[in-house]
This record gives structure tokens, sequence and C-alpha cells, in this order.
């Protein structure tokens, strides 16, 4: 006669889970909060400050999303 356990919950959270999903979410914000200073921060410099630096104002919102990978 086989027997099994049914009083095992579905879904068990650890604590290792738990703080990956709290650095993942520190780790999103930070990234994201990155790309917003770059991108206020480029979008302060006159066109020909971008020149300058090889950027024109098209490039400003690429810089900021290859900031935040």
């Amino acid at each position: 006669m086989a027997a099994f356990d049914t009083t095992r919950p579905v879904v068990v959270l650890s604590a290792g889970r738990i703080t990956n999903f709290v650095a993942n979410t520190f780790g999103s914000f930070a990234a994201w909060n990155d790309a917003r200073i770059t991108r206020n921060s480029l979008g302060q410099l006159s066109a020909r400050e971008l020149e300058d630096i090889g950027l024109s104002f098209a490039d400003i919102d690429l810089i900021a999303a290859r900031k935040a990978r």
C-alpha cells in the first residue's frame, strides 16, 4: 500500500527567493534612476556641447537606455 503526504503547501517562499526579489527590485530601481540622471544631465547640455562629445539630442534616449541595462 502506497501513501503520500498531501499537507505540504503548494507555494513556498524561501528566504532566498524573497532576498532575490528584493535585490532585483532595488537593482531595477537603481538602473532606472541612473538612466534618469543620465538623461537629465545630457538634456541640460546645448547642441554645441553635445556635438563636442559626439552626440546629438536624438542620442540621449539611446545612451540612457543602454546604461539602464
